[in-house]
């Protein structure tokens, strides 16, 4: 008896002093399958993450969405892409539904410390930013990329602003060195205070324009300006992968940290270099649209060695697999679209694993369509868009079509795909909406990026230097777009139109000088000069309906208009007028003034 209790006490001593599990989540952003040395690429220098993939279990069949947002909504939820209302980039539908619950928030509740560094895309404003969906510290530039609308204007990728909990701050280097630099001082805090912690760092690099620092243009000067730019922003990732492993080291977490890295869909400009040899890069619904690395180190967990798991793995699985991991439990009321990997992952198991079928497709448009850029996935198959089907194991650059010497499996991943989309339909008609008079976040500021409309918004700031006036084959220019918002608190609500984001400070009608390039091989998106628009009035529209227009006063930054708003969703479409027709304002800010 004495014997049993002190063993019990023994185990139990144990549980209290083991240490919690840490996180440090590295993903970039249209880095490819092939994009790296471990997986055969011959030019490309990433001896960091090589290492890292030669110390971990690495899957060698893990398929994501085929673009940014979309990838990381359902990383962050363990659901289907098209289910969390975020099925493009751009157009209103980049914002992750507020009704979804992020691995951050699961483990902020678990008593973890949240961060969240470099690209979120997942929504701009309240609820959908990362500190609204669990994040203790935000470090961010906005919208999917730096100079993209939604961010700081003028932004490049060197010496930018970013969003820091809400707030502007100035930032000195290369803007995925600053995401790192920040990442690495929240992971020393969390150390150094014995909190657990999740650090998610998640790049806008190697996605263009393509810019870099010149020593890493100069490791590639045998290359083209494009492939030198965009090979050497992914060394720069290596190089701060290498910096950041041996932080934890240092600090002496390393034993109970999971290091994961992976990317978020297929290369965007390697595949013309090496693409392991799928066929596809960024986009499409061939394996290298979305087949991508991903590696896990966890010495605590018996992750230490080259391990390769070749079973069909997805998305979806990643957040069960890190609550397993961390032992945190999952929240009672979700259910995941995917499952947990953590023994598939554990050289030390044998695994059974069952036969599965995963979908991703790339949808880009306002509303989902059916089959479209799609692919239906088993351990041996692909079929593609519904309709042509490939043996992906005898043959894995998809070049033979064998759809007709198969009808039995294609018949039944389509039955599957019938299934799976019968469920989500219905979601897609609910709209994301933006809050209006939410007592936390009581001024909005609106970007064109978010309009709603069959055509592509201004969503980078060299459009909007541009003027971007792209409309529908009409003899005078409409402004077909709009923001969905919901008002969340009757009352007075003023609601300021520009054509220059706030922190320009330009007039409305001004025009503006070109701004400086950076190195490589691109053009920043600033470099564009800004076009004077000249306009002369403005109208607020609501629903449809243009409710009152107002003279635009010389030299006038904004022009505002006080209106009451009742609770409910709105369709909210201001508009300049202008010499073609009319030009939505690119830049709104709604604020309750009672």
């Amino acid at each position: 008896m004495i014997l049993k209790t002190l063993l019990a006490q023994c185990l139990l001593a144990g549980i209290l002093a083991a240490a919690p599990t840490n996180i440090v989540f590295v993903i970039t952003d249209d880095q490819g399958y092939g994009d790296l040395g471990c997986t055969g690429n011959p030019i490309i220098k990433t001896p960091n993450i090589d290492k890292l993939a030669g110390e971990s279990s690495g899957l060698s069949d893990y398929h994501v969405a085929p673009t940014c947002s979309p990838t990381r909504c359902s990383l962050l939820t363990g659901h289907w892409t098209n289910r969390t209302g975020v099925w493009h980039t751009i157009n209103g539908r980049s914002m992750l539904r507020a009704n979804e619950v992020t691995i951050g928030q699961m483990l902020k509740d678990a008593g973890y410390q949240t961060g969240m560094f470099g690209k979120w895309h997942l929504g701009d404003n309240y609820p959908y930013r990362p500190e609204d969906r669990g994040f203790t510290e935000v470090y961010r530039h906005g919208g999917g990329g730096v100079g993209q609308t939604p961010d700081v204007w003028d932004n490049a990728y060197f010496d930018g602003s970013y969003f820091h909990n809400g707030k502007i701050v100035p930032a000195k280097g290369f803007c995925t060195d600053v995401f790192f630099e920040q990442a690495n001082a929240f992971i020393e805090k969390c150390a150094k205070e014995k909190k657990p912690f999740f650090a998610y760092i998640s790049l806008n690099a190697p996605h263009s324009p393509l810019h870099a620092p010149q020593k890493y243009l100069d490791m590639y000067k045998d290359q083209s300006p494009n492939i030198a730019a965009f090979y050497g922003m992914i060394t720069n990732i290596d190089d701060n992968v290498g910096k950041t492993r041996e932080l934890v080291k240092q600090l002496g977490i390393e034993n109970d940290t999971i290091f994961i890295f992976t990317t978020d869909n297929g290369t965007a400009a390697g595949a013309r270099i090496y693409n392991a040899g799928m066929r596809g890069g960024k986009g499409s619904a061939y394996d290298g649209g979305h087949r991508v690395p991903f590696f896990v180190h966890w010495p605590a967990g018996g992750l230490t060695k080259e391990h390769d798991v070749n079973e069909l793995t997805h998305v979806t699985d990643i957040v069960p697999t890190l609550l397993e991991m961390t032992g945190v439990d999952k929240p009672k009321d979700i259910k995941f679209d995917g499952v947990s990997i953590a023994a598939l992952l554990d050289p030390a198991k044998e695994v059974e694993w069952p036969e599965r079928y995963v979908i991703t497709d790339s949808q880009r448009v306002r509303d989902p369509i059916k089959w479209r850029s799609s692919a239906v996935m088993s351990k041996q198959y692909r079929l593609i868009n519904g309709k042509e089907l490939y043996d992906i194991a005898a043959d894995p650059g998809q070049k033979k079509n064998i759809a007709k010497d198969h009808p039995e499996v294609v018949a039944q991943m389509r039955d599957f795909y019938d299934k799976w989309w019968a469920e989500l339909e219905p979601t897609f008609s609910e709209t994301t909406e933006i809050y209006l008079g939410h007592p936390d976040h009581p001024t909005v500021s609106l970007t064109a990026h978010d309009w709603i409309q069959e055509i592509h918004p201004p969503w980078h700031q060299g459009s909007i230097r541009s003027a971007n006036m792209e409309h529908p084959d009409t003899e005078k220019l409409l402004h077909v777009g709009h923001w969905a918002v919901k008002v969340i608190t009757d009352g007075k609500y003023q609601i300021s139109l520009r054509r220059w984001p706030l922190e320009s400070g330009a007039a409305i009608n001004a025009s503006l000088p070109p701004g400086e390039n950076v190195p490589g091989a691109t053009k920043a998106f600033r470099c564009q000069p800004g076009k004077a628009i000249g306009a002369s009035k403005a109208t607020l529209r609501i629903d449809g309906k243009d409710l009152e227009t107002i003279d635009i006063p010389e030299d006038a930054a904004e022009v505002s208009f006080t209106t009451e708003l009742k609770k409910g969703s709105l369709q909210l479409a201001p508009y300049f007028h202008v010499k073609d027709g009319e030009l939505g304002a690119y830049y709104t800010i709604v604020t309750k003034i009672d």
